[in-house]
């Protein structure tokens, strides 16, 4: 259960309009690494954690992404309020106008919708770990790119940094809990195969496995 605070985690303050950024961002929204990708990914898999601090570390950043998820969701409606017929035309925003006004719908920059082929949960806790790695540094390197774009305009990239740094956190706390994982694997796991479901014993030692 999740208790709303209404209240955004960084402040998002955007005086001027801008159609052409707001397309950019958006890909942070609903695109291939943007945040409700990421929400769904870790609340998905943490049931599947073999450990209570690595399910807790996905609940805990899962949680956070639905808060990273309303940030972009206000940058991109403060960025497209009050604005112009022509200000739309000019700037490429009309495909999306036309199709949904000024609501903010998850799509990439590019236009692809949101797709949850985009993100898996495989049930496999080494396996699923290593894509939120993967997963945490496209994001940083998604919002790397986004704030190349705004970087001399304050009220944007203030919280873009901010969103960006917290990617890089995430990235942190994802190692810690594949390291609590992996030093609870069995010696002969060299693979790092399921720990839930497989087992390394051969036929003399499955007794004693069994046993511990």
């Amino acid at each position: 259960m999740w208790n709303y605070e209404k209240r955004l985690q960084y402040p998002v303050n955007i005086k001027t309009p801008n159609a052409k950024i707001a397309q950019y961002i958006l890909s942070q929204y609903g695109g291939p690494d943007g945040e409700i990708g990421a929400s769904l990914r870790y609340l998905s898999q943490r049931f599947t954690m073999p450990n209570r601090m690595a399910a807790a570390v996905l609940n805990d950043i899962g949680t956070e992404e639905l808060a990273h998820l309303e940030m972009v969701s206000t940058i991109v409606h403060q960025l497209t309020r009050d604005l112009s017929m022509e200000e739309i035309e000019k700037s490429g925003f009309g495909p999306y106008y036309i199709d949904h006004t000024v609501g903010v719908w998850p799509q990439a920059a590019g236009g692809v919708p949101f797709n949850a082929c985009e993100f898996q949960s495989k049930g496999d806790p080494i396996t699923d770990l290593f894509e939120n790695l993967a997963a945490e540094q496209k994001a940083r390197s998604t919002y790397d790119n986004i704030l190349r774009v705004v970087r001399d305009i304050p009220e944007i990239a203030d919280p873009i940094k901010f969103l960006r740094a917290r990617e890089i956190v995430h990235f942190q706390r994802f190692g810690e809990a594949l390291r609590s994982i992996q030093e609870e694997l069995d010696a002969k796991n060299f693979y790092a195969f399921n720990p839930s479901f497989d087992n390394p014993c051969t036929a003399s030692c499955k007794t004693a496995c069994q046993k511990s």
